[in-house]
């Protein structure tokens, strides 16, 4: 996993609460869960999925499966038993497929502002590959200046607005960000939601627009025992618009994690 950029933030030998971003970010995006490390006792890690920013390229597209077994990796490498799982958006995508396919390394399983895959139906899919296009046609100023007006909520800064873009600008490129949008299109879970056996919360952005409430809904609706959290005042990145009410929601979700991980 040498190829693969993360950073860490915690005590070495706490258990590890390993953080996927979304489809246009990196591993930045969770700078703002930081705090979690003390309060729950745990070691955040947070990757570059592999295509993005500092992380190498892969050699030809991996696919949904393909991301989910580098994080089960990544796990294995960083991590002496399982670990629990934040994904956002598509980091939840790649998380499901995580936990369905290495059920023995996920300890809990947050999905945040996430869905079942852009595959439940042809339009999405066909959108979802798409927006590739639009990068190629905008270049990534452009692109990222673009999307970033629909990942906030409509209350949100400015300067939250532009901090999003300038992630982005260095996050992703082609054809990497080709195959992520491929990924998404090609993937849902649906069907298999109900294999899901981890603890699972399920939260999102009260004003997401991107994968609204009600989708969200469905999502832990469809996962046995799912808790399903909205965090108020917060777009689709809501861990990054509303931090501290996102990381309550953790927090809450996980108490005694590193008491319950350091038993097995």
């Amino acid at each position: 996993m040498s190829n693969i950029f993360r950073w860490s933030y915690g005590a070495h030998d706490a258990p590890v609460l390993l953080c996927l971003h979304g489809i246009g970010s990196c591993a930045d995006a969770f700078l703002g869960q930081r705090p979690l490390a003390e309060r729950l006792g745990v070691r955040l890690v947070a990757w570059d999925a592999p295509g993005y920013r500092y992380s190498a390229d892969p050699a030809a597209a991996l696919g949904i499966d393909g991301w989910a077994d580098a994080a089960a990796s990544l796990i294995t490498a960083e991590s002496d038993g399982p670990a629990a799982v934040l994904g956002v958006s598509w980091g939840g995508v790649t998380a499901t497929r995580l936990v369905l396919r290495h059920p023995e390394l996920v300890s809990a399983l947050m999905l945040a502002d996430s869905s079942a895959g852009a595959g439940t139906k042809p339009e999405q899919a066909e959108a979802m590959r798409a927006r590739a296009v639009d990068f190629v046609d905008l270049g990534p100023e452009g692109f990222a200046a673009a999307r970033a007006q629909r990942l906030v909520s409509p209350e949100a800064s400015d300067e939250l607005r532009a901090h999003v873009a300038d992630m982005m600008i260095p996050s992703i490129r082609m054809p990497c960000y080709q195959w992520a949008c491929d990924s998404m299109a090609e993937s849902n879970h649906y069907p298999e939601l109900e294999r899901i056996a981890a603890p699972t919360l399920v939260a999102v952005g009260e004003l997401d627009e991107v994968t609204p409430p009600r989708s969200s809904q469905r999502l832990a609706e469809g996962i046995p025992g799912a808790r399903y959290v909205e965090v108020s005042d917060a777009g689709h990145l809501a861990n990054q618009e509303q931090p501290e009410a996102f990381n309550d929601a953790i927090a809450d979700f996980l108490p005694g994690v590193s008491a319950s991980a350091r038993k097995q």
